[in-house]
């Protein structure tokens, strides 16, 4: 490859504003799925729901069930003005660290009323801070605990593109059917087509599924501003591959079946997981994976992803693994064909 494929510029796409989906469908495997072969470059469209029918019998369908935490709170300081905290990552019950705004306003000592008996106060940045986007805060709670707080109050966090505030059906339809770890800031949305219903057809047609837990972080938010995208870093992110993950992982390659990621975050956590042998390691760990073209898939063999937006890691990671050209050109084609876009939007899948 050459310098001119790592540029920015090469995975920028035009995407008519109308596309950027608002709202999600009333049935979530009502989206539709564009079906790329990235060996033969063919495209098929299908239903959502049509999924079991473009798997087979031996394939595993490994799911991200982290669970999205009310997160953004919003609130008015002490001298009038509206504020917006977001947590991103917590370091004891009550301290946090959080994307603030307005940023110049909120400096250390500054307090934020969420709701009564409830503030958000800006803390002293910690001895050796790396000096990044986020600041520290604590949250000020009246006789309550900080999970009871957050879901009386906390508003779920949509990502800036879908241009309404949160509303109370946002609570369910922003988390996946599986969702049972909290931690996550956005939805793995690639995960938020499927229903009970469609696990249970999965199944009977031999498609195992197994849940590993990626809490996706800021860095999700994050646009790649450096022009070389080999150059982009992301914050660390923490992930659990559980033994039932590693057995099945195992099990499923040996039966010569395909591992089929569903998202960005299982894909980064089986290809940060696995070892140079091919088995993956179960426990904790954490990623701090950029994929670019040119990375070398050895854990995933298929993908199902949403559409994502132009210039972003993600978009860097499908191409990565479908090739830039083929994935542009396909995006195009969803979009001449009015496709609903980005995290309430439809989905590929890439075999």
């Amino acid at each position: 490859m050459s310098p001119d494929d790592y540029r920015i510029e090469a995975f920028d796409y035009h995407l008519p504003p109308e596309l950027v989906a608002q709202q999600p469908l009333a049935r979530r495997d009502d989206s539709r799925l564009l079906a790329l072969d990235r060996a033969s470059g063919a495209v098929s469209h299908h239903a959502f729901r049509d999924l079991p029918d473009l798997l087979r019998r031996g394939d595993l369908l490994v799911v991200n069930r982290s669970r999205v935490r009310n997160a953004r709170l919003l609130g008015r300081l002490s001298g009038g003005g509206a504020a917006e905290i977001l947590l991103v990552r917590q370091h004891d019950p009550d301290v946090w660290e959080a994307l603030v705004r307005p940023g110049r306003r909120l400096r250390p000592g500054a307090v934020v009323t969420v709701a009564p008996g409830f503030g958000v106060r800006i803390e002293p940045e910690a001895e050796g801070a790396s000096g990044g986007p986020t600041r520290r805060v604590r949250l000020l709670l009246d006789g309550t605990d900080a999970h009871a707080a957050l879901e009386r109050y906390g508003h779920v966090p949509l990502p800036p593109y879908i241009r309404r505030p949160d509303v109370a059906s946002d609570r369910e339809r922003y988390q996946t059917v599986y969702a049972r770890e909290t931690g996550s800031v956005a939805a793995p949305t690639a995960g938020l087509h499927f229903t009970p219903e469609l696990l249970a057809r999965l199944a009977e047609r031999g498609i195992e599924k197994a849940e590993l837990v990626l809490h996706v972080g800021p860095g999700t938010f994050r646009p790649v501003e450096v022009q070389d995208v080999r150059q982009h870093r992301v914050q660390p992110e923490g992930f659990k591959i559980p033994d039932s993950v590693a057995e099945s992982f195992s099990r499923t390659r040996a039966n010569g079946g395909r591992v089929i990621a569903v998202g960005t975050t299982v894909t980064r956590a089986l290809e940060s997981a696995l070892d140079p042998d091919g088995r993956l390691r179960r426990g904790d760990g954490e990623t701090e994976l950029v994929v670019v073209p040119g990375f070398r898939f050895r854990a995933v063999d298929a993908l199902v992803t949403n559409f994502h937006l132009p210039r972003s890691s993600l978009l860097l990671l499908v191409a990565a693994f479908a090739g830039r050209e083929r994935v542009l050109r396909v995006y195009a084609e969803a979009a001449r064909l009015r496709y609903r876009f980005y995290s309430y939007g439809d989905a590929m899948l890439v075999v």
